[in-house]
C-alpha cells in the first residue's frame, strides 16, 4: 500500500483539478452539461484513481487504477484542446493546462513502469 498523499503525481493532479475548476467557471453556461461536466469528471478522476489504486493490495491492482487515471488524463487533454480550438479558453491558459496534463501523463507512465519493475 502506498500513501497516495505523498505521491508527487497525486499532488500535481490535485493541483490540476483545482486549476480546471477555476478555469471552467469562466466557460459559457450552455457548456455546463457538455464540455464543463466532462472536464470536471476527468480532472477529478485522475487523482481519485491514483488514490484508489494506491490503497489496493497489489501492484497489479495499483497499475490497473493508474491506467484508468492515465485514460482520464488523455481525455482531459483532448477536451482542453477542443476548448482551445473553440476559443472557449484563452490560449495561454489552455496551453498551460495542456502542458500540466501532459506532465501528469508522463508521471503516471513512470509510476506504472516502476511498479512493473518491482
Amino acid at each position: 500500500m502506498h500513501n497516495f498523499k505523498e505521491l508527487k503525481v497525486w499532488q500535481k493532479s490535485m493541483d490540476l483539478a483545482i486549476a480546471i475548476y477555476k478555469v471552467i467557471a469562466c466557460l459559457p453556461s450552455d457548456e455546463k452539461y457538455g464540455l464543463v461536466s466532462q472536464m470536471k469528471r476527468c480532472a477529478i478522476s485522475i487523482s481519485s484513481n491514483i488514490a484508489e489504486g494506491s490503497g489496493r493490495g497489489s501492484s497489479a491492482q495499483f497499475k490497473y487504477f493508474l491506467s484508468i487515471s492515465q485514460g482520464s488524463a488523455f481525455e482531459l487533454e483532448t477536451q482542453l484542446i477542443l476548448a482551445k480550438r473553440l476559443e472557449l479558453l484563452d490560449d495561454t491558459f489552455a496551453t498551460d493546462l495542456i502542458d500540466r496534463t501532459i506532465e501528469i501523463q508522463k508521471m503516471v507512465c513512470a509510476l506504472e513502469r516502476k511498479l512493473t519493475n518491482k
